[in-house]
């Protein structure tokens, strides 16, 4: 089984570099571990066909260009993720007074030419301040949920990066889910000529300048092997990490020390999603209508600490978010346990448990630390770690190239357009190192 490259994943950046490199006439094989599309992008039906659960990335940061391209090519469009914001404290739900933007301010300090440190060193110093003290809370919150983070671990200098990129200034969602745009993608990639294998797990990375074998393992256990002249690895960064479980990848020779730095300086945000299906949206009835405008709720209290509805669309479906040290609470929990502890929050958050748990159908949740081939939820920089994603994402040798939401160097790492732009990017380094063959048309 031979092709010009091989791609390894088929998340956004695996098939956005796959089928760039078939319009250039390239012979390009995808592996992909899992029995599906996707990656970090699981689009799931609710039984409310208009809001299907998103089980893993949900929302559209930014401007997005590629993802508005995809997005309209599939024939549907983004739609603003507007709505109030509402947080328990004290016993009560209040409006949110605080917002993103706000939050966002103290970090424009930590980019002024001082040594970088954490966002828990970072943020103590505004937490002790009266008058920055809400703020300081409040940006420690997003980071925590929004990054998936932990702020003892994760560099200020690179979330104030990330949050004064523009990437987290507007939010919208794909319309009906990202399900018809990954559609796009795939029929793209086949019409091209593009192979794609599923359920293929890849084990071993051989290469030498010039070409590249691949072993890896099928569904039914049966070995193969996949000859190029150039591979893109796409896999999220905790694969990359870390070993010793089903979705362990060995490269002969080792990665460079350049890249393993990298890796070491790339964290994971632990992040659980829960979606759950109501036989109606209660909570836009209760308290004489006070939340029906609700986009989010909000508490410290519980380990699913967020709450967001379907706003603009009016839909019976609720996703419980738990990210960053807060899922450390949950570990070991059982679906139906964590289920069961999402639906609880929810109704102590309303302060209508018995309501929450009458209107209560049904849930569908996903562990993205405990997915062996995820390893966490999305990326994101360590202390220190200030070029680690652009080193990550640096070819070897004209033969290895990588891409990849942890390999985005423009703010956009976690985010789904960020993964597309880096496997363009990668697809259209291969096509130069590769060079006239693709050019002519001609395949190997």
């Amino acid at each position: 089984m031979n092709a010009d490259v091989v791609v390894i994943g088929a998340g956004a950046a695996g098939l956005a570099a796959a089928r760039n490199l078939a319009a250039r006439s390239a012979s390009v094989l995808v592996l992909e571990a899992r029995d599906r599309l996707g990656g970090r992008v699981w689009t799931r039906p609710s039984g409310r066909p208009a809001t299907p659960a998103e089980l893993g990335a949900e929302f559209i940061h930014g401007p997005a260009a590629q993802t508005m391209m995809l997005l309209r090519e599939a024939g549907t469009a983004s739609i603003d993720a507007g709505g109030e914001g509402w947080t328990r404290e004290n016993g009560a739900l209040r409006r949110e007074e605080s917002d993103f933007r706000m939050a966002a301010r103290l970090f424009e300090a930590s980019r002024t030419g001082v040594p970088d440190e954490s966002v828990d060193a970072f943020l103590r110093r505004y937490e002790r301040d009266e008058t920055t003290r809400k703020m300081a809370h409040a940006a420690r919150a997003f980071v925590e949920g929004f990054d998936a983070a932990d702020p003892a671990i994760a560099s200020a200098q690179s979330i104030a990066l990330e949050w004064q990129s523009g990437v987290d200034s507007t939010t919208a969602r794909p319309l009906g889910g990202y399900a018809a745009m990954f559609e796009r993608l795939h029929d793209a990639c086949t019409a091209a000529g593009v192979r794609i294998r599923r359920s293929t797990v890849v084990r071993r990375i051989s290469w030498v300048p010039g070409s590249v074998a691949v072993d890896a393992v099928d569904r039914s256990g049966t070995s193969q092997s996949v000859h190029a002249r150039a591979a893109i690895v796409t896999l999220p960064a905790g694969v990359l990490r870390h070993g010793g479980d089903e979705a362990e990848i060995v490269f002969e020779p080792k990665l460079p020390d350049a890249k393993r730095n990298a890796l070491h300086a790339i964290e994971m945000g632990h992040a659980i999603k829960v979606a759950l299906s109501f036989r109606s949206a209660f909570w836009e009835r209760i308290d004489n209508e006070r939340y029906r405008d609700a986009a989010f709720f909000r508490s410290d209290g519980p380990p699913f600490a967020t709450y967001w509805t379907q706003l603009p669309v009016r839909s019976e479906l609720i996703v419980a978010w738990s990210g960053g040290p807060k899922t450390s609470a949950l570990r070991g929990a059982s679906e139906s346990e964590l289920i069961e502890r999402a639906l609880e929050g929810f109704g102590k958050i309303l302060g209508t448990p018995a309501l929450a748990r009458d209107e209560f159908e049904g849930g569908l949740m996903h562990d993205w630390s405990r997915d062996p081939f995820a390893r966490g939820a999305y990326s994101y920089v360590a202390v220190g770690g200030g070029d680690a994603r652009a080193a990550l994402g640096k070819p070897l040798e004209d033969t290895l190239f990588f891409a990849g939401e942890a390999t985005s160097i423009d703010g956009q790492g976690g985010t789904v357009n960020g993964a597309l732009e880096t496997g363009e990017r990668a697809a259209a380094q291969a096509a130069a190192a590769l060079g006239a063959n693709l050019r002519d048309g001609s395949k190997s």
